[in-house]
């Protein structure tokens, strides 16, 4: 973010346009004659048995062949797959095929223990083969194969999928109990899980409260449809062959108030704006009383560090030898409350291009809650805007799970942030203005560092935008300050026209895999959550969009 930039305006988005995701190349191979189908119920005949379906049916028509076919229709965050999991040999070739019909279905293995694969239709009118092989890791004993399709996109179709290759063996015993259950993020209806992996388990099962509600063939699930403000009890159990292995132990969630995020009382359609309180730029200094009643958020522009990793954060304002105009704090303080008695909301935004903020010790953390908490006390603000540039977000080299996060300066900056949320509660006005190559270049990068020259930035902001989902009142990237992105139409688009906000603001509200990996989503945003970042100046860098003339 550039020190000139006047102010930065946005505008609620309230669309959701589904885009689509490039596949692998299908590969082929002959099988050979010994070889045996393993796929169970591959043909759909016998419902859906042998597989575990986030969303789908079984069909008479239409069928590739036989008399029935799976219809699976992906929704909202989930692209309906269908999964199950194979008993295979180590060091071995397999050829994995199957028919669908639709638009981007797919067919692929996860857990190979080599290169896990997939192959990918654009669009099937009619049924399309898709083929691919694999060679499994020589301690590979399960593999996990799948279909599904793409968010938004409509119902697909799938039959006759085949697994050939040499069978495996079976240990005849029931899996042992699954280890390291936890719950991994918590709203108002719905709680998602995770735990390890089980050796020989082709399949999970979910339990809420002791009554079983969930099969599924990964390590992880959404219990949903739940109640707020309510206390769940959930254990998993490994499934393969030989039957269910005991229950793990228990770990309890509580859902939350069922708030819908950010303030009831902030407008649909919210205009932003940056106020430098702190320094005077080219069109000099505006005070605060001043600023346009249009405004229903007033970022006050910058809190900064005393240091790069110190975590102090001071607010000082602007000098009356830079800004001969400047308020007195009284005066200051005067206007902060008339803007809220006008319902406005009036925050501190920490950060800009020359505020590094690296919070990598939890000492760093602590000071950054009790600086920032310091400012909102002394001027009664309404809450806080992450503004984080430069590197203050940077990804350790294996850090490559976005809802896992292990690098400290991302784990300190979500512990901070959950700390300030919990202290002023659900009033607590929580935004974020990261640039897009922070955001939606995770989409091809995260975790790869192949962006910029090995930049550690790309997607850096995506642990911390998932871990605070259910307290974040808006996001609004910066859709400025940046080259072209890739979106999810495999297309790049330039700043400084509608066609980027639309591409960039439809990966928020739809969701995109993380490093182009369609099994690892990052979830969509709710639409009163995503916000369009634009710059009011064409000093603030590339990317202005001129106003409509009225």
């Amino acid at each position: 973010m550039d020190r000139p930039r006047r102010t930065r305006s946005l505008l609620a988005v309230l669309t959701a346009t589904v885009l689509a995701l490039p596949g692998l190349t299908a590969l082929s191979s002959a099988a050979r004659a010994a070889d045996a189908d393993l796929a169970r119920n591959g043909g759909f005949e016998s419902g859906l048995d042998g597989w575990s379906c986030s969303a789908g049916t079984t069909v008479g028509s239409p069928v590739h062949s036989g008399n029935a076919a799976l219809r699976a229709t992906p929704a909202g965050s989930d692209n309906a797959q269908c999964a199950q999991t194979v008993t295979v040999q180590p060091n071995s070739t397999y050829t994995l095929s199957g028919y669908v019909r639709g638009s981007y279905v797919y067919l692929g293995a996860s857990g190979t223990g080599t290169t896990d694969v997939s192959a990918w239709t654009p669009t099937a009118a009619d049924w399309q083969k898709l083929t691919t092989t694999f060679t499994t890791g020589a301690a590979t004993t399960k593999v996990t194969i799948y279909t599904h399709g793409w968010y938004g996109t409509g119902a697909y179709h799938a039959d006759d999928i085949s697994l050939v290759g040499p069978g495996g063996a079976s240990t005849g015993q029931p899996p042992a109990a699954p280890t390291g259950l936890r719950a991994d993020a918590v709203t108002s209806s719905s709680v998602t899980l995770s735990w390890s992996a089980v050796t020989g388990a082709t399949s999970y099962a979910v339990y809420r409260d002791g009554a079983k509600v969930q099969s599924v063939s990964g390590t992880s699930a959404t219990v949903s449809g739940l109640s707020p403000s309510t206390a769940y009890s959930f254990q998993v159990t490994a499934v393969n062959d030989a039957g269910e292995s005991a229950k793990s132990s228990a770990v309890t969630a509580t859902t939350t108030t069922g708030s819908t995020g950010g303030t009831p009382d902030l407008p649909v359609h919210a205009l932003v704006g940056y106020l430098h309180a702190s320094f005077a730029n080219g069109s000099g200094y505006t005070r605060l009383a001043d600023v346009p009643a249009s405004w229903d958020v007033i970022d006050l522009a910058f809190g900064e560090p005393t240091s790069v990793t110190s975590g102090d954060i001071r607010f000082t304002r602007c000098p009356v030898t830079e800004c001969p105009n400047v308020e007195s704090d009284a005066e200051f303080k005067a206007a902060i409350k008339a803007k809220q008695a006008a319902g406005k909301k009036v925050l501190i935004s920490i950060g800009g291009q020359n505020g590094q903020v690296q919070l990598t010790t939890t000492a760093a953390r602590d000071a950054f809650v009790s600086s920032v908490s310091n400012i909102i006390d002394t001027y009664g603000l309404d809450g806080l805007d992450i503004d984080f540039e430069g590197h203050s977000l940077s990804l350790n080299a294996d850090d490559t799970d976005f809802k896992h996060p292990t690098t400290p300066v991302i784990v300190n900056l979500i512990s901070a942030l959950k700390t300030l949320k919990a202290k002023y509660g659900s009033r607590f006005v929580l935004t974020m203005a990261p640039e897009t190559f922070f955001v939606q270049m995770g989409y091809q990068y995260y975790g790869t560092g192949k962006w910029g020259g090995q930049d550690p930035r790309c997607g850096a902001y995506l642990p911390v935008i998932h871990a605070l989902r259910d307290d974040l009142t808006l996001l609004h990237v910066q859709d400025y300050n940046s080259g072209p992105v890739m979106g999810l139409d495999n297309q790049y688009h330039s700043m400084g026209g509608a066609d980027f906000h639309i591409a960039m603001t439809d990966m928020l509200l739809t969701g995109f895999p993380v490093a182009g990996d369609p099994a690892n989503v990052f979830p969509p945003l709710r639409p009163d959550q995503v916000a369009i970042g634009m710059p009011a100046s064409t000093n603030a860098g590339n990317g202005y969009v001129a106003p409509p003339r009225s």
